[in-house]
């Protein structure tokens, strides 16, 4: 499970409850939830804080390099 987070090659079955777990925990609600969406809002919103959660990289990154 490991190596599916870093990117690697994984099971259907093993992506499936990484994305629900991810979802789950940037959105605050029951995996349960996340099983009742349509697999299309379900990706859209990974995608969305996907992005969201590189601004917020790349703001800290901006932060810390003024600080030096």
């Amino acid at each position: 499970m490991r190596n599916a987070f870093k990117g690697h090659k994984a099971d259907p079955q093993t992506v499936s409850l990484i994305i629900t777990y991810s979802l789950a925990k940037a959105l605050a609600i029951s995996p349960l939830e996340i099983y009742k969406m349509p697999t299309s809002l379900v990706l859209d919103l990974l995608r969305v804080h996907f992005v969201a959660e590189e601004l917020k990289a790349e703001e800290i990154d901006k932060a810390m390099s003024k600080a030096k």
